[in-house]
């Protein structure tokens, strides 16, 4: 059974989340502020954390960061916060995904099932599929990237962009197909997501971010991964 952590400070977000969770078989974990979401998460892994950037302890963001510091679990952000970088600052940190308050309870519960279906395991035989680079080295079967000599990690967001440029080595990949794939069918023009996990895996993975090798921006169309 799939158990979600719901992190807000106010009640009745919280009550409605925990019913409406219950009610479709999860498992649901409540906390009202950073430091009691933290302690949860580490007593009661969930699957997927559903997480306020307003707490009053400390903002969300710092909490993202601290999760990402040991897990790779999906967090979907909800937050009454509109403004586009404030949004990024979360998916920089380490968020999948991101609704803004006041939110439908069907358009949420159908992004919490994708982030929880991006971060399972394909299910399909993958041989022994390695990718190498002069600088790293992708194992789609194990699902894990290995530089100079240790694991790198990432968020399954990061996991699965990766997944999708690495399985079309070579050829551009438009930006909305990758959207699509990645974040849903629902997505097509949320451009900036792409700027900044593409950002965030030239950091991870190339010699000279500034200057990617690997990971190719086709400007206004899409990128390319290279070997």
């Amino acid at each position: 059974m799939t158990r979600v952590l719901v992190v807000d400070d106010e009640p009745a977000i919280v009550r409605a989340l925990v019913i409406n969770l219950k009610a479709r078989s999860y498992e649901v974990d409540s906390a009202h502020d950073g430091a009691d979401a933290l302690r949860l998460a580490a007593a009661r892994p969930p699957d997927v954390v559903v997480l306020d950037l307003g707490l009053p302890d400390m903002d969300g963001v710092e909490v993202i960061r601290s999760l990402r510091g040991w897990t790779r679990v999906p967090i979907l952000v909800l937050s009454a916060r509109h403004a586009s970088d404030e949004k990024v600052q979360a998916l920089d940190a380490g968020a999948d995904d991101y609704v803004t308050k006041p939110f439908g309870m069907d358009e949420l519960l159908a992004r919490l099932r994708a982030a929880v279906r991006r971060a399972e395991p394909s299910g399909e035989d993958e041989g022994d599929l390695v990718v190498e680079t002069d600088g790293f080295t992708v194992d789609l079967a194990a699902k894990k990237v290995h530089r100079d000599g240790g694991d790198v990690r990432l968020t399954p967001t990061e996991w699965h962009l990766l997944e999708v440029l690495v399985r079309n080595g070579g050829r551009l990949v438009a930006q909305k197909q990758l959207l699509r794939e990645v974040w849903g069918p629902s997505y097509g023009t949320e451009t900036n997501y792409l700027r900044v996990y593409m950002a965030q895996l030239r950091r991870k993975l190339e010699a000279d971010p500034a200057h990617p090798k690997h990971f190719i921006t086709e400007p206004g169309m899409g990128y390319r991964f290279e070997r």
